[in-house]
């Protein structure tokens, strides 16, 4: 496979129409995101402490996917792979903005994302939750990539605060009631992270109640729902300034619990939320939809540790080893289900290797979309329906800027990991054999090892505004 595709609408789309069934009626898109959600955080990926009863239920009446992957192990990057179907050595955001020079985490004019590739297919296009790809004036704007409707937060640090001074819907702020002390870091208005003094709304219920709306509104034609929800991501300010960064109305079912207020938070943040997924798969059902509606559940990233709490309670990355900012297992392989029913054959579990550059030319494939557009990703519709031939990649690559640099790529079973990047020791796991990656064996196997750095040079392509240092370079 070329590490950099142009997909093509071709007449193998017919074909794949033809086996769901979906020639008379495009099927409506729903795509959840949690925000720093481990691969075990979930009941049904081994979890067993937090209680995920609705997202257990939503993978025994679909395909549950035990070998995907995020597009990084941070925010912004895995979401442009997830928008512009392009890995992090071509896509145009490869890191989280470090200092007040946001545009380098704005996608531009000339990117071509899910939401503009389903409104030319007739979608009606709406984000609700954290964006991180572009401001109010800059080309990554939501509304100027696709989106019809925006609700939420515009960028990643302003997302920490889960009671904030305002959101944005569109272009306009939206005043909310909670009172808010800014951190002092000296990022501009709006890039701002802080922790609040009064509390009323939470901005995830607001999120809520707005894809609930978003459903109800736009239930008699084809839309696409993006919900990036920010659960169960740590308020970062509020971990530094009051020792709590997990930040929830009640503690819910573990308000009893002989634990500490953080591992409380962080375990009723993720109940919450499945509950509320419950909510909205269950309009879906109440408007008749529910068997015209593709849903997708999956995490940006590997679990964090920016709470303060107890990452031994919950064991979120399970058997996997690392946790967000890792380029190991830990990092990036994300749960990720889908639900259809009548057309994702309900309790499937897949061990299909694919990752978020995937998604877009998976939707292409599904609505017949009449685009082109350059993509690392290869369509898993035959998967999901279970018909045709699935195609498999040659290689998943990732890109970090963080923490001195990494890089990695995945081929077949193998995993070669290089830090820094470009000039590092390259090491080599055999992921069937040692999933918790405990075991080196790039000594063993110097010609696995060319064959990683390979493919590491081939996928990589210069972006002036990153350096392997972590720093971004600006010109």
């Amino acid at each position: 496979m070329r590490s950099f595709i142009l997909f093509a609408i071709t007449s193998s789309i017919c074909f794949q129409w033809t086996l769901l069934g979906l020639a008379a009626e495009k099927p409506n898109i729903i795509f959840i995101m949690a925000d720093d959600l481990g691969y075990a955080e979930l009941g049904c990926y081994g979890q067993q402490v937090i209680q995920t009863p609705r997202l257990d239920q939503m993978a025994e009446q679909g395909m549950r996917f035990t070998q995907f992957y995020a597009g990084c192990p941070v925010c912004a990057p895995s979401r442009s792979v997830l928008m512009t179907g392009q890995h992090t050595g071509h896509t145009h955001v490869r890191g989280n903005a470090l200092d007040d020079d946001t545009i380098i985490q704005s996608l531009r004019d000339e990117d071509v994302t899910v939401a503009e590739v389903l409104k030319s297919a007739g979608y009606h296009t709406g984000l609700v939750g954290k964006w991180g790809l572009g401001e109010v004036d800059q080309p990554g704007f939501p509304l100027r990539q696709g989106f019809d409707s925006f609700f939420g937060y515009l960028n990643q640090v302003h997302a920490h605060n889960y009671y904030p001074e305002f959101l944005y819907r569109d272009a306009e702020r939206v005043k909310l009631r909670n009172e808010v002390q800014l951190s002092t870091d000296g990022r501009q208005p709006g890039f701002q992270g802080g922790h609040a003094t009064k509390r009323v709304d939470y901005s995830h219920d607001l999120f809520t109640n707005e894809a609930l709306d978003f459903v109800r509104e736009n239930a008699a034609s084809p839309f696409f729902l993006y919900l990036a929800l920010t659960i169960p991501h740590a308020n970062n300010e509020a971990a530094r300034m009051v020792g709590n960064g997990a930040e929830v109305p009640t503690y819910g079912i573990y308000a009893n619990q002989d634990w500490p207020d953080p591992d409380k938070g962080q375990a009723a943040m993720i109940t919450r939320m499945d509950g509320d997924i419950g909510r909205l798969l269950d309009l879906l059902k109440e408007l008749s939809i529910d068997e015209n509606t593709l849903v997708f559940f999956t995490s940006d990233n590997g679990p964090h540790d920016e709470s303060n709490h107890d990452l031994e309670r919950f064991n979120p990355s399970g058997p996997l080893t690392g946790i967000k900012r890792s380029l190991t297992e830990g990092g990036v392989r994300v749960p990720m289900i889908a639900r259809w029913p009548g057309k994702v054959k309900a309790g499937t579990v897949s061990e299909h290797v694919g990752y978020f550059a995937d998604v877009l030319p998976t939707l292409i494939d599904l609505t017949d979309a009449e685009t082109e557009v350059a993509t690392d990703g290869i369509s898993f519709l035959p998967t999901l329906s279970g018909s045709g031939e699935q195609k498999e990649h040659e290689y998943l690559y990732w890109e970090f800027y963080e923490q001195g640099s990494r890089q990695s790529v995945r081929f077949g079973d193998w995993v070669a990991i290089r830090q820094p990047m470009f000039s590092g020791p390259v090491s080599l796991f055999n992921l069937k054999r040692d999933i918790a990656e405990q075991n080196d064996l790039a000594k063993q196997n110097p010609e696995l090892v060319a064959q990683g750095v390979a493919y590491m040079e081939q996928a990589h392509t210069h972006n002036k505004n990153w350096a392997p240092s972590g720093v971004p370079v600006k010109k």
